[in-house]
């Protein structure tokens, strides 16, 4: 499946920078004000405020766990790495972080507006990524609720294969998924063998 991207409009969008005073702060302010976006410098922690944000800058070289409001990974909106220091365990710690995209420092006159158009790319990417495989996950996890409707279907003196198709026809009549199509007959199972003990 492919998905179209498209740019965003960043006018107006807000952008938080966790980063200690530096020229690097500046250089990057008045790159993202020319853009558009409104500008937060953060130091040393990052306010729980800053959830509000649509765009995060931190600096790779400086930055820990306990800076941030949230677990690494689960950062909820884009992040933009700022990236100096190339030494391994501050890549190691940025890849588990989990940025979607970075700048390396010295921070120039370009790269600012490529990088917010990835991390948003990216971070929309991993976002619908995790709302399939959740919705993958539910689904399996119903599995065993489609197989206990098949039977009761099949009890009525169907084959299994002719009870998962009356399931399928069901589930089209009342315009529902397949697995809660399931759920419905399942829930309905004790009332129908009470109407008929």
């Amino acid at each position: 499946m492919t998905r179209r991207l498209q740019i965003p409009d960043l006018g107006g969008a807000r952008a938080a920078i966790l980063h200690r005073p530096h020229p690097t702060v500046a250089a990057l302010t008045r790159q993202l004000e020319a853009i558009g976006l409104r500008v937060e410098a953060h130091w040393p922690e990052l306010p729980a405020s800053a959830r509000g944000a649509d765009y995060l800058f931190l600096d790779v070289d400086t930055a820990h766990e306990d800076q941030f409001p949230w677990t690494p990974g689960q950062s909820p909106m884009p992040t933009i790495a700022l990236v100096g220091s190339e030494a391994p365990g501050r890549i190691e710690w940025l890849m588990n972080f989990g940025a979607d995209a970075q700048i390396l420092k010295p921070v120039g006159t370009s790269g600012v507006y490529s990088a917010l158009l990835i991390a948003r790319a990216t971070f929309d990417a991993r976002a619908e990524m995790a709302d399939r495989i959740d919705s993958l996950r539910r689904r399996l996890g119903q599995r065993q609720t489609v197989v206990r409707a098949v039977a009761l279907l099949a009890a009525r003196g169907r084959s299994e294969d002719a009870a998962y198709d009356q399931l399928r026809a069901m589930a089209m009549a009342w315009r529902i998924s397949f697995e809660d199509a399931a759920e419905r007959i399942v829930a309905d199972a004790p009332t129908r063998e009470a109407d008929h003990g």
